[in-house]
């Protein structure tokens, strides 16, 4: 799995970051899963197509020693589809600038 992957975090990081995950997306099934809608103005062709799978996210994994921000674009309508697909480069940059300034707007360690 491509992922964007911060380690090390200080307990009080994690808990900053689990109040502001917990308060502004989506949880998971599992604990520390959140997740977190891709603007549809990001979409590929495909995924633009695939209306019935709309819409899109990535899942951002948290846990007291790290948070990975995945870099796989799915839908939570279907386990498979050939939209769902490694994320383009302006939606790798749309996660890594979400994370960057997720730990900015938080004013976390860097």
């Amino acid at each position: 799995m491509k992922q964007y992957v911060i380690d090390q975090l200080r307990e009080g990081d994690f808990l900053k970051l689990e109040e502001y995950l917990d308060s502004n997306s989506e949880a998971g099934e599992l604990p520390g899963i959140y997740w977190i809608p891709m603007p549809e103005q990001l979409f590929d062709k495909l995924q633009r197509e695939h209306e019935d799978c709309q819409p899109f996210y990535f899942a951002v994994n948290l846990d007291r020693q790290s948070i990975s921000f995945e870099l796989l674009i799915r839908t939570r309508n279907r386990l498979r589809c050939g939209c769902i697909q490694y994320a383009s480069q302006k939606q790798r940059d749309y996660i890594l600038d979400y994370a960057d300034g997720l730990f900015e707007e938080l004013n976390l360690m860097t």
